[in-house]
């Protein structure tokens, strides 16, 4: 699917779409300021289709509709999909028909709420905006992507990434900020990230896992990641072995997807993948508690860096822009990994989950 828009019209978007995040982020740091409990963010303030709701996804959550009210331009009439969202349909302006809509645009407001609301590990706010197409319209069609850090209170800085469409690396665009020194109201102090995925063609002595964060599946997932790893990089793991060896491929379980996509796009991970509602397809488990089509929203970010996200059988992942459809994906930080990775990828996918 090819899509005729001027350059500048896509600069706009995504100009507005990190302007949207920085709001969010600030929402988020100021509430942190004014709560002298962390535990109050993690109380549960809804149970939907797509994911808990907690109290701490309501303050991006409202802070994502009034940014949208306030800022977003009338003449760009546009469909908002969102966790958190109950209406069968929100528009900006409000009102307007969903068929009258030029964009359809599908938010994450955090990312890593489990992580973020304990101040544990930074969060990301995500966003992918694709020219609407009704119910056809998915993740595919994504032509502007932008996901902002939301760091812990600890933390000073804030990264922000977005891409466009078709612009490659060029097009690719990574600050940081002091979020410090902006909440301070200083001259916030800001710079240029130079991101780049692993160029290793293989996984050992680096990062690569299987998203696992959940005790559902948990079983299942873990023997197709030895048998991957067996398989592929020859590592065993009997208990026959020496004492002094150990595993080389290192795990790291961080529960947001748009954290994972930021750890291959910044050479941390080479290879990460997330079958979850395969296993649990396998095992008759709720696919509740799985990457959503808005969890994965950024993926063209990785794509135009030059990275690799696409489905476990090596297609590109074509989810309807919603809240519920269940996503499985993987991710390889470069071509060469692909290579190694998909043959055996693909014949474990069948053996385990076919």
């Amino acid at each position: 699917m090819t899509f005729d828009f001027a350059m500048d019209e896509l600069q706009r978007a995504r100009r507005l779409l990190c302007a949207l995040q920085i709001y969010v982020r600030d929402a988020l740091h100021a509430a942190r300021a004014r709560s002298s409990s962390t535990t109050r963010f993690a109380e549960i303030a809804a149970v939907t289709k797509a994911d808990t709701i907690y109290q701490i996804d309501k303050v991006s959550e409202e802070a994502i509709l009034r940014w949208f009210e306030e800022h977003w331009p009338r003449t760009w009439p546009v469909e908002i999909v969102m966790e958190g969202i109950d209406e069968a349909a929100v528009t900006f302006p409000p009102g307007t028909p969903v068929a009258k809509t030029k964009w359809k645009c599908i938010l994450d407001p955090i990312d890593g709420t489990r992580g973020i609301m304990y101040d544990k590990r930074s969060a990301w706010s995500l966003a992918g905006l694709a020219p609407q197409r009704g119910a056809k319209t998915s993740i595919a069609d994504i032509v502007v992507a932008v996901m902002t850090e939301l760091p812990t209170s600890k933390q000073w800085r804030s990264d922000q990434v977005s891409a466009i469409r078709g612009a490659g690396l060029a097009g690719l665009r990574a600050t940081w900020t002091d979020v410090h020194a902006a909440a301070r109201g200083d001259k916030p102090a800001t710079g240029k990230l130079n991101l780049r995925p692993s160029t290793a063609t293989d996984c050992r002595h680096g990062f690569a896992s299987l998203a696992r964060f959940f005790p559902d599946g948990k079983t299942l997932l873990s023997q197709f990641e030895e048998d991957l790893w067996a398989r592929v990089e020859n590592q065993k793991w009997s208990t026959k072995q020496p004492a002094t060896d150990s595993p080389v491929i290192f795990d790291d379980q961080y529960i947001s997807t748009g954290g994972q996509l930021y750890e291959i796009l910044s050479g941390h991970d080479r290879f990460i993948g997330d079958l979850r509602p395969l296993a649990f397809a396998k095992l008759d488990l709720p696919t509740s508690l799985v990457c959503h089509p808005y969890d994965i929203c950024t993926e063209l970010i990785l794509n135009e860096a030059g990275a690799i996200v696409e489905d476990p059988f090596g297609r590109k992942i074509k989810a309807p822009m919603d809240t519920t459809s269940p996503v499985s994906w993987v991710g390889f930080a470069n071509a060469a990994l692909a290579r190694r990775l998909r043959p055996e990828l693909r014949r474990l996918v069948k053996k385990y989950f076919g």
